[in-house]
C-alpha cells in the first residue's frame, strides 16, 4: 500500500508539473507601445508600424485667463489618436515661425511685449516671420507656471499620453530663439518653469530639448532634475565628432552635462526627432546626405526609445527601405525576452520565469502585469494579479526572474488549460506589449503563453 501510495503520488507530481522550458525567441513588433517612429497626427494608416502620434499646440488655445483653461483643443486630440490604439505625444508653444498663434491674447492686453522679426533658423524651410514673447516678463512667468500646474493637475498619468515636451520657450517650444539669443529665456526663468513641471509630473516623463550641467552657457542646469531629453536633429547632429563647433551636439552636450545626464537614459527616457534633411533616406544602405550620422550608432549611444519622423509616412517607402527601417526601429528603447518559464499546479498555481531586456534602454512606465488561464480557444478563464515589474530591467543585465504562487478558485478547471501572461496597457484599446517570443499571440491576442497544465 506505502509503494502504491507513493507511486500515485509521483505520478501526480509529474502531471502537474512542467519543467523550465526554454521560450523560443521571435521578433518582437515595431509597434510595440510608447517606443519607436512617431508620425504627425492622423497619418496614413498603411505607411509604417506605430504606436504613437505627436502634435503641437498653442498656448493660446488652452489658455484663456491666468486661471481660466479649456482642454477642449487637447481632448479632441487625445480622443482621436487613442481611437487609432495610439498614445500623444505633445508640445505646447508659444512661439513657431509663419504662425500667429501661440501667445494667449489675454497677455497681450495685460501688457507683455512681443517681439516681431524674420526667423531666419528655419532650414530646410523658407525663412518666416517669428513673435517672441519677453520670457522675463512677471506676468508671462506667472501664467506658464499656473498652466504647467493644471495641465498637470489635470493629465498627470493619463492614460491617452505617451510623453510630454517642455515647450513652452523657445522658437517651436525647443528652448533657443536662435538666432536671437539676446532674447532668449534667463535661466531664472527655465528654472521656474523646470520646477513647475517637477511638480506637476511625478509619472507621465517630460522631455527637455537640452542636456545641461551647472556651468551651461545658457540653459538651466537639469542634469539631476526628473526629466528625459529630446534630441531633435537626430542622426544629423547627434553623435560626437570631436570638432569644438560641434559641441552643441546631443552626445558632446551629455558628456558636457556630467554622469547624470549620461546616465538619464536608465531612469527618464530619451526621445527625438529625425533631423528633416535625412527624413526616410536615413534608413537607405547607402544614405545619401553626407551629414548624416549612422542611425544604429546613434540609437545605440543614446539608448534613444522613440523619434518623432514624417519620411517613413509621407509616402510608401520603397522596400528594401521599408526592411531596413524595420529592422532597425525594432532596436529602439525596450525588447523583452521571456527565456524559460515554470508552471505548476496542485492547490496552488505556481509560476517562475526569466525575462531578460535584449533592447537599449528599459521601460520606464509601471504598467500592471497579470496571469491568465487560458482554454484551448483562447479564452481567459482566470486572471491573477501580479506584483512583477518591467521597470528597472536595463539592458545587458542579468535576466530577472518572476516567481508567483497563486490560489485557484475551487470553481476553475485547470486541466489541459494553458498558462499565459500579459502587461496592461492603461489604454482600453491600445496596442499591447508583446514579448520577443514565439509563444507570443499563440492563443490570445496580447498574451505570452508560458506553459500547459496537464492536471
Amino acid at each position: 500500500m506505502r509503494l502504491r501510495f507513493l507511486i500515485s503520488f509521483a505520478i501526480l507530481l509529474c502531471s502537474a508539473v512542467l519543467k523550465a522550458e526554454e521560450l523560443a525567441p521571435a521578433p518582437s513588433p515595431v509597434d510595440n507601445p510608447l517606443k519607436g517612429l512617431v508620425p504627425y497626427a492622423d497619418p496614413h494608416r498603411d505607411r509604417f508600424p506605430h504606436s504613437m502620434e505627436f502634435s503641437y499646440l498653442p498656448l493660446s488655445d488652452l489658455m484663456q485667463g491666468m486661471d481660466e483653461f479649456r482642454w477642449d483643443k487637447l481632448e479632441e486630440l487625445l480622443n482621436r489618436v487613442a481611437s487609432r490604439g495610439n498614445q500623444t505625444v505633445f508640445r505646447v508653444f508659444l512661439e513657431y515661425p509663419d504662425k500667429t498663434e501661440g501667445i494667449p491674447p489675454f497677455l497681450e492686453r495685460a501688457g507683455l511685449k512681443v517681439h516681431e522679426y524674420v526667423n531666419t533658423n528655419t532650414q530646410p524651410f523658407p525663412p518666416a516671420k517669428v513673435r517672441t514673447p519677453d520670457y522675463q516678463s512677471p506676468l508671462l512667468r506667472e501664467a506658464l507656471v499656473k498652466f504647467i500646474t493644471a495641465l498637470g493637475g489635470k493629465y498627470d498619468d493619463e492614460p491617452r499620453i505617451a510623453y510630454i515636451h517642455a515647450g513652452l520657450l523657445g522658437t517651436w517650444g525647443e528652448w533657443h530663439t536662435y538666432p536671437r539669443d539676446d532674447l532668449w529665456a534667463s535661466k531664472d526663468t527655465q528654472a521656474m518653469v523646470l520646477d513647475a513641471y517637477e511638480k506637476a509630473f511625478r509619472k507621465t516623463p517630460v522631455l527637455l530639448r537640452y542636456p545641461a550641467g551647472k556651468d551651461h552657457w545658457d540653459q538651466a542646469d537639469n542634469a539631476k532634475r526628473s526629466f528625459g531629453y529630446h534630441d531633435d536633429s537626430f542622426a544629423w547632429a547627434t553623435l560626437d565628432t570631436g570638432k569644438k563647433k560641434d559641441n552643441w551636439f546631443f552626445v558632446p552636450a551629455l558628456k558636457s552635462a556630467g554622469p547624470a545626464a549620461m546616465n538619464k537614459w536608465k531612469t527618464q527616457p530619451i526621445g527625438g526627432e529625425i533631423r528633416p534633411e535625412v527624413w526616410g533616406k536615413i534608413f537607405d544602405k547607402v544614405v545619401s546626405v553626407k551629414q548624416a550620422q549612422n542611425f544604429e550608432q546613434c540609437v545605440q549611444e543614446t539608448h534613444a526609445t522613440w523619434l518623432m519622423d514624417t519620411g517613413m509616412f509621407e509616402k510608401k517607402a520603397s522596400k528594401d527601405r521599408y526592411d531596413r527601417a524595420i529592422e532597425q526601429v525594432r532596436r529602439m528603447g525596450y525588447d523583452f525576452h521571456v527565456k524559460s518559464a515554470t508552471v505548476k499546479a496542485s492547490d496552488k498555481l505556481e509560476v517562475r520565469c526569466e525575462v531578460t531586456n535584449q533592447g537599449v534602454a528599459p521601460f520606464y512606465r509601471d504598467w500592471r502585469i497579470e496571469i491568465g488561464l487560458l482554454d484551448e480557444k483562447g479564452e481567459v478563464n482566470h486572471r491573477w494579479p501580479v506584483e512583477w515589474k518591467l521597470t528597472g530591467l536595463l539592458p545587458g543585465n542579468a535576466a530577472r526572474t518572476w516567481s508567483a504562487s497563486l490560489l485557484i478558485p475551487e470553481d476553475v478547471q485547470t486541466q489541459n488549460r494553458f498558462i499565459a501572461l500579459r502587461v496592461i496597457n492603461p489604454l482600453a484599446n491600445g496596442k499591447p506589449l508583446r514579448f520577443a517570443n514565439e509563444t507570443q499571440d499563440q492563443h490570445s491576442p496580447g498574451w505570452l503563453t508560458l506553459g500547459r497544465l496537464a492536471r
